[in-house]
């Protein structure tokens, strides 16, 4: 049917202007005039493109009648209020506040080592001992001395009580009595240094100094070092512009792309101090590590939640537009009478901040919207449409 109109009016065209029209470009042709050629070309492609025209609207208005009109196809989702939230994303490095060196505190042959590599230790446990020179006989000798000055000290102490004895002699045994016990704790104190005990609970990473070798308190002289795996954390740099959305509590997400495995958890402090090199300050985000497979210096990717929002509306990012103006705006459906047909309508919107693909909405969408995702970049403000599905954006 289409056919045969078009070839109708194509025929009463030529017929309505054709033969005069013929023999006047045979005219002109003949005159060789080459503006009046030019010139007659354009008024029969202006006279063509009015006959195109007319032909569109002959054809939407035939197709409209005979109930054969092509509607755009186009897919829908449903806008609804959810929880938005923005993630900081950073990189850091794994560290540990119990990763030391252990150095001796006194000079000695390192007499003998009680543990290996890899070995786990508890707090106080003895890891080696060193040459005490002597200084064990020394104090053995003291405590036999304090021993008798404590007895000599009772005697003349129930005697003084008895008022037995001068005051001068009580002083005496008293003052040589506490003589004695100082020097005792204090050749305690002094002996206690030839052993080398684990200053926390952790693991012998190294076993630096072999048995025999000949030690010294200071740089050069450490003699393990020993690390506790179960204390790790990351401290991250985090730019000053992020200072409001950034607290203590907050969500924090570590990833260690080596490891392929992610940890939940908060970030424990922030710092109290801007620097001025960087316009940064430091954040500590707590690492549990329950596996054991987290070491000191593991690059992690970390993502700190410094923004949300709940009954936030919030949409792919792909079906937004812009026009020349610079303005965003998104097609919404208004579903007509007929199934699965709706209008168009072109609508100014504000966004905020982006997460992944998705965006929130500030204004200009409300919950419970209809809007046009697969085929949005296609349809025109006021179009008539087809929706083939739908679905609620979660």
């Amino acid at each position: 049917m289409k056919k045969i109109i078009y070839l109708l009016i194509v025929t009463f065209a030529v017929l309505s202007c054709g033969g005069k029209q013929e023999q006047s470009v045979e005219v002109l042709v003949a005159q060789g005039d080459l503006e009046a050629l030019r010139a007659k070309k354009s008024e029969i492609s202006a006279q063509q493109k009015l006959i195109e025209v007319d032909i569109k609207m002959l054809d939407s208005a035939i197709a409209t009648k005979s109930g054969d009109e092509k509607l755009p196809l186009v897919t829908t989702i449903t806008t609804s209020s959810q929880k938005f939230e923005h993630f900081l994303e950073l990189q850091g490095n794994v560290q540990t506040k119990q990763n030391v060196l252990v150095y001796p505190e006194m000079a000695g042959t390192l007499q003998r080592v009680y543990v290996k590599e890899g070995q786990r230790v508890g707090k106080g446990q003895l890891l080696a001992s060193i040459d005490d020179g002597g200084m064990g006989s020394q104090l053995a000798q003291l405590k036999t001395q304090a021993d008798l000055a404590k007895t000599t000290f009772e005697r003349q102490k129930r005697l003084w009580e008895q008022k037995i004895g001068s005051e001068i002699q009580y002083l005496q045994t008293k003052s040589q009595y506490e003589a004695t016990e100082s020097a005792v704790k204090q050749a305690e104190s002094q002996l206690g240094k030839s052993t080398i005990r684990a200053p926390f609970s952790g693991i012998i990473d190294d076993v630096i100094k072999d048995q025999g070798t000949v030690v010294s308190p200071g740089p050069g002289s450490e003699v393990f070092r020993i690390v506790n795996l179960s204390d790790m954390y990351i401290e991250v740099d985090v730019p000053e512009t992020y200072l409001g959305g950034i607290e203590k509590g907050k969500e924090a997400i570590v990833y260690f792309p080596v490891l392929g495995d992610t940890v939940h958890t908060k970030i424990r402090q922030t710092g109290n101090f801007i620097n001025p090199d960087n316009r940064a300050f430091t954040v500590e985000i707590p690492v549990p590590n329950k596996k054991g497979n987290v070491k000191p210096n593991l690059t992690a990717k970390v993502s700190l939640n410094d923004y949300s929002k709940d009954g936030a509306i919030v949409i792919p990012q792909s079906i937004i537009s812009e026009n020349a103006d610079g303005e965003q705006y998104v097609y919404i459906a208004t579903k007509s009478d007929a199934e699965n047909e709706a209008v168009v309508n072109r609508q100014i919107i504000t966004t905020g901040k982006t997460q992944g693909s998705m965006v929130e909405v500030l204004t200009g969408v409300s919950d419970g919207a209809e809007l046009i995702q697969e085929g949005a970049r296609s349809v025109k403000d006021g179009q008539k449409v087809q929706i083939l599905n739908n679905k609620t954006n979660e």
